[in-house]
């Protein structure tokens, strides 16, 4: 008992102003302030940190009141100093980072920034190669060394691939000579960059509001579309039309061919099938069944007549499912959805 109750004692003597280290300085701090200010501090900590600051917390003890007030002043004493504050991208940056994490810090940082940020090369590295490509080869080989040395390499090769042969040759050799580029020169290579490319390719990819009502409309459960959809067609039947014509959804995928049908059916959730399947139309279920295996299509069939009464939202919900998986594999390429309905010739490939 007599050991257990001088550890506190211990501990109040040892804390001294020489021996109160930076963690330990916080964790007083901490304790001395309100509950209400000190939740507003642990709201922008990690869960590491305030596990870390919480442990020096409660190994404090009992400290003496000229020690509080001494760490206290030192505080009021840093921040009031004559140096003041120095507010910068980089120290912004950080602390957004802390708070808000480094995804949506980074999208704050990019507007802050403007065209003259520091990204402008990581923005030029996501482009179209082929736009990319169609600039760059109106340019000097040196000139178009110096950016690709910008971008990373999978992006440098795809645009090299692009240009005429004699001047992409041309630029590799630049590429393997070149030597570090002066700051103005590279400052006068952005701003170029900036004014003629990057702010026309903002200006050409500028999405198209029917493009982006369509895939609002696609994300509508049924009876949602069905109400705005009317209320639209009684106002603006032309463009009512119009999104019609850009919506892709669930009825619409008899426009695959045989092999796009097979990729979407082998990149969905398995789980979500029998679901999107009950409450769809014969000739759909046809079309999953025929691009099945017999016994496949026939486990399929007893999986759907087990399901018993579904919620139409459920339903909905796997059906979109379908519709997203369908859409994210034509952005990338590796099916083709036909515009236009089958047998229209926005559907011939030569």
């Amino acid at each position: 008992m007599s050991t257990a109750a001088a550890a506190p004692a211990a501990n109040a003597s040892t804390l001294t102003s020489a021996t109160l280290t930076g963690p330990k300085r916080a964790a007083l701090f901490m304790m001395a302030l309100s509950e209400e200010q000190a939740s507003r501090i642990f709201e922008r900590l990690r869960d590491d940190e305030i596990r870390d600051l919480s442990l020096e917390m409660s190994n404090l003890g009992k400290v003496d009141a000229s020690l509080v007030e001494k760490v206290m002043l030192e505080f009021v004493e840093a921040m009031g100093s004559s140096s003041g504050i120095t507010g910068t991208l980089d120290s912004t940056e950080r602390l957004l980072a802390k708070v808000l994490g480094k995804d949506r810090s980074a999208d704050i940082m990019d507007d802050i920034r403007g065209p003259a940020g520091r990204n402008m090369w990581d923005k030029l590295s996501n482009v179209n190669e082929v736009m990319l490509a169609n600039y760059l080869k109106n340019e000097y080989p040196q000139t178009v060394a110096v950016v690709l040395s910008k971008i990373d390499a999978s992006r440098t090769a795809k645009v090299l691939g692009r240009l005429p042969e004699s001047m992409a040759f041309e630029v590799i050799m630049r590429l393997l000579r070149l030597e570090p580029v002066q700051k103005e020169i590279l400052q006068d290579i952005e701003r170029t960059l900036r004014t003629e490319f990057m702010n026309n390719l903002a200006k050409t990819n500028r999405r198209d509001p029917y493009e982006m009502m369509a895939e609002v409309f696609n994300n509508f459960d049924r009876s949602t579309e069905a109400r705005f959809m009317a209320a639209l067609e009684e106002r603006n039947k032309e463009s009512a039309e119009r999104i019609k014509n850009l919506m892709f959804t669930f009825e619409e995928l008899d426009r695959l061919d045989p092999s796009s049908m097979q990729i979407v059916m082998r990149n969905i959730d398995k789980s979500k099938l029998p679901v999107a399947l009950k409450g769809a139309s014969e000739d759909l279920r046809n079309l999953f069944f025929s691009n099945m295996s017999e016994r496949a299509a026939k486990l399929l069939k007893e999986e759907i007549a087990a399901l018993g009464p579904v919620r139409l939202r459920d339903v909905e919900d796997a059906q979109q499912h379908i519709v997203q998986v369908t859409k994210d594999l034509s952005a990338r390429d590796e099916i083709i959805i036909p515009k236009g309905g089958a047998g229209s010739e926005d559907e011939i490939l030569l």
